[in-house]
This record gives C-alpha cells, sequence and structure tokens, in this order.
C-alpha cells in the first residue's frame, strides 16, 4: 500500500530550487563586458577631464597655451583670488548657498508629505497623480520659464532671491514627488497598521514613524535638488537682472564676459570653474552612498 509523503515529514523530498547554470552565466558574463568597458571608459574620461581643469586654473594664460597638457611648472592660486574678486563670486556664493538650502529643504518640506498620500494604498488618485508628477519631469524649463517670470512679475518677486527660490522649489515637485513616492510605497504597511492600534492618527505616523524610516530617500532628494539649484542657469538669467543678486553660474557668465573685453585670462576662467563645480563634487562624494541607497530602493517600486 503507497504511503503519500506529507510536504512536513522529514522524509519529504526537498525542492529543488531554480538556478543558472554556469555557461549561462559566462554567456551574459561577456555580453555584459562592452558595456562595463564602456561605462569605466566614460568614468575615466570625466575624471580626467576634471583634474585637468584643476590643474590649469593653477596655471597663468601664457603656460595654459604653451603647455596645456603638462603640469603646472610653477602653481599659483592667483587665479582662484583674481576669480573670486573681480568675478564679484563672493557676493555669488552667499546667494547660491542661501538658494539653494532654502529651495531643497522647502522642497522636500512639501514633497515628502504628498509622496506619502500617494503611496498609500488605500489611495484610488495615488497612480494616476504618480504618473502626473512623473509627466512633469519631462517639461524643459525652456517651456515654463516665460510663464513662471509673468507669474512672478504680477506678485513682485522678479529679481529677487525669494522669487527665485520660489520657483526653484516648483520646478522640483515632480521629481522630488515621483522620487519619494517609490521610496515611501518601499516601507513596510506593516508598521503603519501597528501604529494604528496604539492609537497615532496618520499624522503622527508619518512623522514619528515613517519620516525617520525613509531618511535616505529624503538625503538622495535634498542632495539631487541641491545640485539642480547650484547649477541652474536658466530660470536665474531670466528672473535676476541685479549684480548683488547673482548666483554662481551667473557670476562665471558675467566673469567670462568681462573676460573678453580685459584681456582673456584663462586661468582665472578654470578658476572660476571650478569654484561653481567643486563645492557639490564634494556634496555628492560625501553623501553618494546615501543617494545610490534612496535611488535603489526607490526603483525597486
Amino acid at each position: 500500500m503507497a504511503v503519500n509523503e506529507s510536504p512536513h515529514s522529514s522524509h519529504a523530498r526537498p525542492r529543488l530550487l531554480p538556478h543558472r547554470s554556469p555557461t549561462r552565466t559566462r554567456r551574459s558574463s561577456r555580453a555584459l563586458a562592452p558595456l562595463r568597458v564602456a561605462v569605466w571608459a566614460v568614468v575615466a574620461a570625466n575624471i580626467a577631464l576634471l583634474i585637468w581643469v584643476i590643474l590649469t586654473s593653477l596655471k597663468d594664460t601664457r603656460e595654459v597655451f604653451e603647455h596645456p597638457w603638462r603640469l603646472p611648472t610653477s602653481p599659483t592660486l592667483e587665479n582662484f583670488r583674481n576669480a573670486w574678486e573681480v568675478g564679484n563670486f563672493g557676493t555669488a556664493t552667499l546667494n547660491s548657498v542661501l538658494v539653494t538650502l532654502v529651495s531643497a529643504a522647502l522642497g522636500v518640506a512639501i514633497a515628502a508629505p504628498a509622496a506619502y498620500a500617494l503611496s498609500r494604498p488605500g489611495s484610488r488618485a495615488g497612480r494616476p497623480l504618480t504618473l502626473f508628477f512623473a509627466l512633469g519631469i519631462g517639461v524643459p524649463t525652456q517651456v515654463i520659464v516665460l510663464p513662471v517670470f509673468l507669474m512672478l512679475n504680477q506678485i513682485g518677486l522678479t529679481d529677487s532671491l525669494p522669487g527665485l527660490t520660489l520657483a526653484y522649489v516648483g520646478t522640483s515637485m515632480p521629481f522630488a514627488v515621483f522620487l519619494l513616492t517609490a521610496f515611501f510605497r518601499s516601507l513596510p504597511g506593516e508598521l503603519e497598521e501597528a501604529a494604528a492600534l496604539d492609537g497615532a492618527g496618520t499624522w503622527t505616523t508619518f512623522v514619528r514613524i515613517m519620516l525617520p524610516l525613509a531618511r535616505s530617500g529624503l538625503v538622495t532628494a535634498f542632495v539631487l535638488q541641491a545640485i539642480f539649484t547650484w547649477n541652474e542657469t536658466m530660470l536665474a538669467l531670466v528672473l535676476l537682472q541685479s549684480t548683488d543678486k547673482q548666483t554662481l553660474p551667473l557670476a562665471l557668465l558675467g566673469f567670462v564676459q568681462q573676460q573678453q573685453f580685459t584681456g582673456t585670462n584663462w586661468g582665472g576662467i578654470f578658476a572660476g570653474v571650478c569654484i561653481v563645480v567643486l563645492p557639490m563634487l564634494a556634496l555628492f562624494s560625501w553623501l553618494g552612498r546615501r543617494i545610490t541607497e534612496g535611488l535603489t530602493v526607490g526603483a525597486g517600486k
């Protein structure tokens, strides 16, 4: 008489997990090898370009033309002093820091509650609105710059740092909401159920439980918004007219134009580029791991 084996019996056959054959793994690795080579080639080219810009900023104009690919024979920081003073980089740096920090913080503070509401399973409008925000990412700045200028002009916020900050907060919403919505969806819903059983309301659950868990996503959204704001030129060029309210990209443009009339100081121009680029590069290097974690976790949903 045959006896059926129970799945919980110690004599039951173990289930074989699907696995990839070594041959298929090697074929996949060989197929991806050209892509890896291409990626590392692009990375190496960008690193080499950055090093060349930094080294060139330490040369005078004569050495830049005579020996553009050599190391500087007599490195000098005079180019940085010249760019800082002549190009009005001091005031522009303060303006950029203020606008960047305020716009990034406000953007994340507004996007986080919206993303949390859209990520809840019971929200019927969650996915359609998330798709709506995703479509907003593809709208170029050149399309909205004129409507933004007209709206800010009607309320008297053109040629002002608060008006520029408001424009940056508005343009950051599509990406920030889309990114944080995916991140909040990756968090376990059991925590909200446990908080509800303990009598916590929606706002309390969001502030005291979900926000600390979403710290990597919040840092990612903040840093990416800060990088965008720090390097943005189009809106700042249209909305700002006064020299004392310029941000760093506008100060660099003005410095380049000034050098064309007074005799081009190429070392000073490269020094100005370094002043604009290196702070965000240092920030990204410091928080790069958190940014990667935030993007990969959000991409999983």
